[in-house]
C-alpha cells in the first residue's frame, strides 16, 4: 500500500484513512497553508528523545541546499519510506513541497519498494542501511532505476559499501542530526572516479573543531546557531571531513582509553557475515569499564578465532572481554540500533 502527494494540490486532497498517510498528509497541508514552526522529536539513538522546535527557514534552507547538491528538480518523483515523525522522513516531505516533486508515500520497513508497484518509477530516495541492503538481496533492478539516493542513520559496513559501489544510481551517504536540520554534509560512495573517502559539506555551512577535535557547524540550516556534536572528525580538506569516532564513545578500561569504533572496524575486517554488532561496555570492579562486543546472531560463535583475528588490528586492551549474543537487537523508532536498551535487554535473559 502506497499514498501519493502532489504538492500542487495537497489542499484539495482528502485526508487519508490509514493514521500513517494521515500523518505525512497533514504535515504537508500545515506547510502548503504556511506553518511557520514545527516541532521534532530526536531519533533518541545517542541519548534520550527530546523535542526540537525548527522553523520553516531552517527547513527551506536545507531543501534548498540538499537540492542544490543532488540536482533535484520539480517533477521528479520522491520515495518517502522513512518515518515521517522523525528529521529524516519530514524532510523527504520537505525537500518534496519545496521542490515540487511527486511523493510515493508507503510505511517504514525493511523492503520499501514492495508496496509500490513496479510500473512506478521514482527519481529520489533515502535508505537507512538496512533496507538498502535488503532492496540490493531482493530487488537490485529497481534500485538501478533511481537516479539519487541518501543512506544514512546508522553507519555502513564494508560489506554493504561493496555491494552498493555496483548500483547505477548516485549513492550518498548523509551526516546530520535534528538540530541541523537533516544532513549538512554528503559522501558519495560509488562511481568508478567520483567515491569520495571524506564527507563535504553543503554550500553554506561553516564549520570547526573544539578541543576535543569534535565537530561544530552552523548556517541558515542552524540560525545561524553553532551546534556542538560529539563526534571526533579529521579535517581532509577545507571543507571535507572524516569521521573518527564519538567522544562519548571512548572508554576507561583499566586506565586505558578505548574508542568503540575503533574495535567495531577491526571486528568488521575478521567478521564476514552481515550479522549486526557493536562494541559496548559493562561495569568492572577492576578494569572499571569491561570492554565487550554485542552481536545479533543464535549460531554457534569461534571467540577464539575472533579473537586471533583482532589481534592483528588492535592491541590487547581493545580486544572485546566478552562477546555477547543476542537474537534481535532492539531499534529506535527511526530504525537505529538502540545500543543501551539492547544491552540492558542482555543482561536481563
Amino acid at each position: 500500500m502506497y499514498y501519493e502527494i502532489l504538492p500542487t494540490k495537497i489542499l484539495q486532497t482528502p485526508a487519508p484513512s490509514n493514521p500513517y498517510f494521515r500523518q505525512a498528509w497533514e504535515f504537508c497541508r500545515d506547510w502548503a497553508l504556511g506553518q511557520t514552526t514545527f516541532v521534532l522529536h530526536t531519533s533518541g539513538s545517542t541519548g534520550l528523545p527530546k523535542p526540537i522546535t525548527l522553523t520553516r527557514a531552517q527547513m527551506q534552507a536545507s531543501a534548498r541546499i540538499t537540492g542544490q547538491a543532488l540536482g533535484l528538480k520539480e517533477g521528479d518523483a520522491a520515495l518517502v519510506c522513512l518515518n515521517v515523525a522523525y528529521i529524516a522522513g519530514t524532510m523527504m516531505l520537505v525537500r518534496s513541497m519545496e521542490i515540487g516533486l511527486t511523493m510515493y508515500i508507503v510505511s517504514p520497513s525493511s523492503q520499501p519498494l514492495e508496496a509500490l508497484p513496479e510500473e512506478i518509477n521514482v527519481d529520489f530516495a533515502a535508505f537507512v542501511p538496512l533496507q538498502i541492503q535488503t532492496l540490493l538481496e531482493t530487488q537490485p533492478s529497481r534500485l538501478d532505476s533511481l537516479k539519487v539516493i541518501l543512506v544514512g542513520g546508522a553507519a555502513i559496513s564494508e560489506a554493504l559499501l561493496t555491494q552498493i559501489k555496483t548500483v547505477r544510481a548516485s549513492v550518498f551517504s548523509t551526516y546530520g542530526m535534528t538540530e541541523t536540520v537533516s544532513h549538512v554534509a554528503l559522501q558519495r560512495l560509488n562511481g568508478t572516479e567520483e567515491a569520495a573517502k571524506s564527507y563535504q559539506f553543503l554550500t553554506g555551512i561553516e564549520a570547526e573543531v573544539d578541543e576535543r577535535n569534535c565537530l561544530r557547524v552552523r548556517g541558515e540550516v542552524t540560525n545561524g546557531e553553532w551546534i556542538q556534536t560529539n563526534d571526533v572528525v579529521v579535517f581532509t580538506g577545507e571543507r571535507e571531513f572524516q569521521i573518527v569516532g564519538r567522544a562519548d564513545n571512548i572508554i576507561n578500561s583499566g586506565g586505558i582509553k578505548i574508542q568503540l569504533e575503533k574495535v567495531e572496524r577491526a571486528f568488521e575486517q575478521v567478521w564476514n557475515r552481515s550479522a549486526r554488532y557493536f562494541a559496548w561496555w559493562k561495569p568492572d570492579e577492576r578494569l572499571g569499564q569491561r570492554l565487550i562486543l554485542v552481536l545479533e546472531t543464535s549460531e554457534e560463535v569461534d571467540v577464539e578465532a575472533l579473537k586471533k583475528g583482532l589481534a592483528f588490528f588492535l592491541s590487547p586492551y581493545e580486544i572485546p572481554k566478552e562477546l555477547i549474543k543476542v537474537e534481535k537487537f532492539r531499534e529506535t523508532p527511526t530504525g537505529k540500533v538502540d545500543k543501551r536498551a539492547t544491552f540492558a535487554s542482555s543482561q536481563s535473559l
